[in-house]
């Protein structure tokens, strides 16, 4: 595999860059140069986002999250390797497809807007589109982030999770992913190496489902990986046991 130095850590919708804090320490110690970013209208502490919201957070589409990172990516020395959750998974799909990283790591990822999401996932993600609520910022309930985040927790713990992690979100971020066809992506095309990592726990983007989008490339001589990992969430790489996803995607780079 091409390697690098540098990992880029990409975070998704409902949480920041601060999600990344023990990962980013993770790859540091083994010698990597890594860069956490906040995407467009998400720097700050997620408390204080909560209650004094980002200016610019309704205004970010999803097109704005990628080339936010595109924008990093051009200032550093050397090509990163990518790693994104949720819907960085799919930003990391895009980057790939952009020639702008030598690797890239989806975990629990989003998927393109060329491939059709199954109910369970449309059901859980409904309050963030709901056509009614316009270009108001989406913030989640504790329960909800329960279901879609934290069930592999108690409700108790989950809400403390909830203080420490939840943040308000662009709907226009995820209105993107669905019509915008900057979210499709070219299966045909040749690209660099990519590993696909699912929950058999998530209750946003199952396992299954994951699979599904890693076995949507069509190329024959790009790499295209898949891990599942069993019992976990949608919260695998923050909740209890995340070092041993750090420690597989450490040896898929080093492949």
């Amino acid at each position: 595999m091409k390697s690098s130095n540098t990992i880029v850590l990409i975070h998704g919708l409902f949480v920041n860059n601060t999600s990344w804090a023990q990962w980013k320490t993770y790859f540091e110690a083994q010698g990597y140069k890594v860069y956490t970013p906040a995407n467009p209208g998400h720097e700050g502490i997620p408390a204080q986002l909560r209650t004094n919201i980002h200016p610019d957070l309704t205004k970010t589409s999803f097109e704005d999250v990628v080339m936010n990172i595109v924008k990093l990516i051009d200032t550093l020395p050397e090509k990163p390797i990518v790693i994104g959750h949720s819907l960085a998974g799919l930003v990391v799909q895009k980057l790939i497809e952009m020639d702008k990283a030598v690797a890239g790591v989806s975990i629990d990822g989003a998927p393109p807007k060329n491939v059709l999401a199954p109910w369970a996932t449309i059901k859980m993600v409904l309050p963030v589109v709901n056509i009614f609520k316009g270009s108001t910022p989406y913030l989640g309930t504790k329960e909800w982030y329960h279901r879609a985040f934290f069930n592999n927790y108690s409700r108790e713990e989950s809400d403390l999770l909830y203080d420490k992690i939840a943040v308000p979100e662009s709907r226009k971020i995820a209105w993107g992913t669905l019509l915008d066809s900057f979210a499709n992506i070219n299966f045909k095309k040749p690209h660099n190496p990519l590993l696909f990592i699912g929950g058999s726990k998530d209750n946003i983007f199952h396992s299954t489902f994951t699979k599904r989008i890693a076995a949507s490339y069509k190329d024959p001589n790009s790499i295209v990986d898949f891990k599942e990992f069993e019992g976990k969430s949608h919260f695998i790489a923050g909740e209890k046991g995340w070092e041993e996803i750090a420690a597989y995607v450490l040896n898929w780079i080093k492949k």
